[in-house]
């Protein structure tokens, strides 16, 4: 990966909708070169996927938890039901295995106090070798889906 590769990711991840040619322009490539490149880029992985990004509280989604939890049982067959169920579950936006206690951390959006008191009860607690689950409400976010450092 060169400097103008680098260039196309930090454009891209700036604003996933230009246009094959306005991209071309902005690293100042011809068009063929650039599509080349931005294959390539999409093939070796670097480039994972393109997406719109929706407002949480505009659609009704404005509840926002951490829930951290601790697992009874280490075992990988634990751990794999566990990390195949949360996958599944949609109002999980985020799932990270930390090292240490507790074991998971788990970033929760809901439509309020209730719904995600719901979620809580009927879902999360329901989970594979799950042992203790604790959770914090998000005051405010501050950085959201930073564009990685290129």
């Amino acid at each position: 990966m060169d400097a103008v590769d680098r260039k196309i990711l930090a454009e891209l991840q700036n604003d996933g909708r230009l246009s094959l040619t306005e991209l071309a322009e902005r690293v100042k490539l011809s068009l063929s070169p650039c599509h080349r490149r931005l294959r390539a880029l999409e093939q070796s992985g670097a480039i994972t996927g393109y997406k719109a990004q929706l407002d949480a509280a505009t659609l009704g989604l404005g509840f926002e938890t951490l829930v951290f939890v601790s697992m009874r049982d280490a075992s990988r067959d634990t751990l794999i039901a566990f990390e195949r169920e949360i996958g599944e579950i949609p109002h999980i936006l985020q799932a990270q295995r930390l090292f240490g206690d507790p074991d998971y951390l788990l970033r929760v959006i809901a439509r309020d106090l209730r719904a995600f008191q719901t979620f809580y009860d009927e879902v999360l607690s329901g989970l594979p070798g799950v042992q203790r689950l604790t959770s914090t409400l998000v005051m405010k976010t501050v950085v959201e889906d930073r564009a990685l450092p290129l």
